[in-house]
């Protein structure tokens, strides 16, 4: 990965390599899924698996851990109730 250059919050997901790719939120909505992929420093960045080559969100290990935490204590309910 480091060949392309810096990495950051949307570079196109086909600089980071088309390998170590997951889908942990696949759903019922038509396929259309929100893929992860950890980076060798330990940031996390993010895709549509409907849009592959378009932007990756990227976020460090600690920003990932925090939302996480929020979630799992219902931080982010409001956005499905």
């Amino acid at each position: 990965m480091g060949s392309q250059g810096p990495i950051y919050s949307g570079i196109p997901a086909t600089a980071l390599g088309a390998e170590g790719w997951h889908k942990p939120w696949s759903g019922t909505n038509g396929g259309s899924c929100v893929e992860a992929k950890r980076l060798d420093d330990g940031s996390v960045a993010f895709r549509q698996s409907t849009d592959p080559d378009g932007p990756a969100l990227v976020y460090s290990q600690a920003e990932v851990a925090t939302f996480l935490a929020g979630v799992k204590d219902g931080a982010a309910d409001f956005l499905v109730a």
